[in-house]
Formats: structure tokens, C-alpha cells, sequence
């Protein structure tokens, strides 16, 4: 699974879905549980939707959510790293494939935009459910030491990631916190025991990771690719 700080928290997500194809079954695989800490809490994504006030349901539904991403100021991936090759066409003819824009920016630097519907229909149900990155990719999931360098550091369009509205205007934190609220009023959440293995439905259910006392392996699989974004037609 990702390789990340052990004392941070994994905010709830669906896996890819911030891009135009992503895994429908995921599987963890628990070959060495940690000291303490460190579940891999899940959701059920219609749950979540539902828990969400009206208002701010049909503001997603009209709006959608865009990712946007820095890369070459000195954090996190240089674009020849995120895109595997130094060349620009090559990496301009990637992103029109995959419907992103991107920004060509002074010293080297690139920035990308990738707009997407927070709220799709899982393409066997029909069900309409929340599939997103929202929260998680906002600057303000961060911890607030990383936080406030990279505000003090950098402009909020320069910062290395962050999410808004599809329209590119600012997220409100009420709403921010309305959606982290219903992840942790429904989480589910158990403790990994050696040999456990957990399949899930990746468009139905988000994860999350607690902190952890290390060690600790959870191995992650990855199957049945779909896309792109056919889940959008029900919303059409």
C-alpha cells in the first residue's frame, strides 16, 4: 500500500478517482499488522452522499470538483518524474488524451487541471454515490505545520496541490468539514490481524488509513479497470 508517514492519517478516498480510469476491486492483504494503530477504515459511498445537505449535493452535481497540481517548485514530483519522459509535446499530447489542461509555467514548472463529478452512478446499480478526492487532495487536509509552510512559502495557485469547485471557485470549509463529518460518522473500522483479506467494491466503498506504530504490511491489488468516466451518463 502507499509508502506514507506513519504518524499521518490517509484521508478517505476512492482509489483514482481523480482519474479517467480507475480500479472497480481492490484487495488488502494483511501480512504483518502494526504494533497498534494503523486500520484501514471503509464507507459506503451512498451513505456518505446521503449523510451530505442537499444544498451541497446538487452544488457538486452542477459544479463538479477540480484537481489541480504544481509540479517543479521544489515539492513533491518535477512533471519529467509524474509523466515519465522530458518531453513537453509528449507530455501536452498525454494530457489532451486524458482531458487535462495544462499550463506551461516560468523555470520549468507545469500545471495541470483536471475537472470531474464528485457524485457518479456505479455502472451495475445505477446507484448515485460519492466518488471523489475532494477533501483529501485540499490544502487544508494537511497537517497544519506542512500547512502554514506551504502557505507562507508559496501563492495558493502555486501551491503543489489543491481541489475547488469545477468552476475553479473555492471549496468552503463548512463544507469541508460537512463531508470529513459524514466519512467519520460512518466509518467502519476493525483491526487487522495477520492473514486478513479485505475485498471491496472501489466505487461503492472509500478507505482511509489510521496512523500506526510500525511495523506493519498491508499489501494492495488492483483489478478490473473501467472507464472512462462512463459512470458519468447517469447524471446526464
Amino acid at each position: 500500500s502507499t509508502d506514507h508517514p506513519a504518524e499521518q492519517h490517509i484521508h478517505f478516498h476512492n482509489e483514482q478517482s481523480y482519474t479517467q480510469n480507475w480500479p472497480m476491486k481492490l484487495w488488502f492483504y494483511c501480512q504483518q499488522p502494526a504494533v497498534s494503530g494503523g486500520a484501514t477504515p471503509i464507507a459506503d459511498g451512498r451513505k456518505v452522499l446521503q449523510r451530505l445537505d442537499p444544498d451541497i449535493r446538487e452544488r457538486f452535481l452542477q459544479k463538479g470538483v477540480m484537481y489541480v497540481r504544481n509540479y517543479g517548485d521544489g515539492i513533491g514530483l518535477t512533471w519529467r518524474e509524474a509523466f515519465q519522459t522530458s518531453s513537453r509535446r509528449e507530455v501536452e499530447e498525454y494530457c489532451r488524451a486524458a482531458s487535462i489542461t495544462c499550463e506551461w509555467k516560468d523555470n520549468d514548472r507545469l500545471k495541470t487541471k483536471q475537472i470531474f463529478r464528485a457524485i457518479v452512478a456505479h455502472p451495475k446499480t445505477k446507484e448515485p454515490v460519492w466518488f471523489e478526492h475532494t477533501a483529501f487532495f485540499h490544502i487544508s487536509s494537511l497537517e497544519s505545520s506542512v500547512r502554514e509552510t506551504l502557505t507562507r512559502e508559496f501563492e495558493e495557485d502555486d501551491l503543489p496541490f489543491n481541489t475547488y469547485y469545477g468552476d475553479g471557485s473555492a471549496i468552503e470549509q463548512s463544507v469541508l468539514a460537512q463531508i470529513r463529518q459524514a466519512y467519520r460518522e460512518l466509518a467502519c473500522v476493525f483491526s487487522w490481524q495477520k492473514g486478513d483479506v479485505l475485498l471491496i467494491d472501489n466505487m461503492l466503498v472509500s478507505h482511509a488509513r489510521e496512523p500506526f506504530t510500525p511495523p506493519r504490511k498491508v499489501l494492495v491489488a488492483m483489478a478490473d479497470l473501467i472507464g472512462p468516466r462512463v459512470a458519468d451518463s447517469f447524471l446526464e
